[in-house]
């Protein structure tokens, strides 16, 4: 335990906090930055351009309050996503962990349950810890699938007031098919359990994954979560929204803070939004990038899970975390997600992958 993990298990926390880790993956200064799923294509120069320009537009209002209720960043998300959703269908936070931690501030809680299915997004146990709502998981078939008859056993038996299902997950990339979402909605009724359908990578989903976003009419505890952080390439820029009925909306009213969109970050997203063409040009280069991996990968003998995401898991190394380091060593630094046999590594460049493939094999 160092002297900072000591000083903190001195303060009064929370009896559940308490031996809990930040989430938080590798910080280190190298050449190609593959570990943490961002677009590695960054903001092209006309969208940084008409950035720049809107948030010097906001800058002259900054001694005013911003617009607590985001109504034109609502209206271009809802235009965005389509599906006949409508801006009050629609809610935004800093980043789409700020609008999963406000779901559980309004349905969680003492006395209630949130149900996971690892190995998923490691940030749920922890957003349920911060606001005391006991956390349960259940496990995954054989290649981390999920079954619609699993789904809903597992959500009647844990009795379960709020759902995360992940897709595409992370950190394998696989996607959920839809049957998946209906079951469990379906076997959460007796609970009212919030399925929550985490959509962090959705515009990188293959030809022919269908969104929940279909699934939304006449559903009014289902949430699509989505992020402008992966495939908008505004990692930096924070800004989660989720498209949902109306009502879920107005349940995070009650637990949001006051103003907690700030004009700068409503300028920095709208602007984008007009420009989303421009910016989602690069998912297909992505993609490219992500399947050669998996042909490549498979041509080495290894085991890549199928992706829908910008990232690629896999599997068949006998010494996962040497195969991390010699990769380091040679200035690519990708994801250890502490599952034996397996690492995770994001989709770059055309440059940024054939290194790090090229590196690959030369360390196996």
């Amino acid at each position: 335990m160092t002297d900072r993990e000591e000083a903190l298990a001195h303060l009064p926390l929370r009896n559940n906090l308490v031996g809990l880790l930040p989430y938080g993956a590798p910080q280190i200064d190298v050449p190609i930055l593959l570990n943490v799923n961002e677009n590695t294509h960054g903001v092209p120069a006309d969208v940084s351009s008409a950035i720049v320009a809107a948030v010097e537009v906001a800058t002259r209002g900054l001694n005013r309050y911003p617009d607590r209720e985001f109504t034109e960043l609502r209206t271009n998300l809802a235009a965005y996503l389509g599906h006949g959703i409508t801006p009050d269908q629609i809610w935004a936070a800093n980043g789409s962990n700020e609008v999963l931690q406000q779901i559980l501030q309004a349905f969680g809680g003492p006395g209630r349950t949130a149900l996971g299915f690892p190995p998923t997004y490691s940030m749920y146990p922890l957003l349920a810890s911060s606001t005391d709502t006991r956390y349960v998981t259940a496990g995954r078939r054989a290649a981390f699938e999920m079954t619609a008859s699993d789904t809903a056993r597992h959500i009647r038996e844990s009795q379960a007031n709020i759902v995360f299902l992940c897709s595409p997950n992370n950190p394998t990339g696989t996607a959920l098919g839809l049957d998946v979402v209906e079951a469990a909605y379906e076997a959460g009724e007796k609970e009212r359990a919030i399925i929550i359908v985490d959509e962090a990578y959705g515009e990188f989903a293959t030809s022919g994954t269908r969104s929940a976003l279909t699934l939304l009419p006449g559903r009014e505890r289902l949430i699509v979560s989505r992020t402008m952080s992966k495939a908008f390439a505004l990692a930096g820029a924070r800004l989660g929204y989720l498209a949902a009925a109306p009502e879920i909306a107005d349940a995070l009213r009650l637990v949001r803070l006051p103003y907690h969109l700030s004009a700068i970050t409503q300028a920095a997203a709208n602007a984008a939004l007009t420009h989303s063409d421009t910016l989602l040009a690069n998912v297909e280069a992505i993609k490219e990038q992500r399947d050669r991996i998996v042909a490549e990968l498979r041509q080495l003998g290894l085991s890549p899970a199928p992706s829908d995401a910008n990232f690629v898991f896999f599997g068949g190394l006998d010494d996962p975390r040497a195969v991390w380091s010699g990769l380091l060593e040679a200035g690519v630094l990708i994801r250890d997600v502490g599952i034996e046999g397996h690492l995770r590594v994001t989709a770059g460049t055309e440059s940024e992958t054939t290194v790090f493939l090229d590196t690959l094999r030369t360390l196996l």
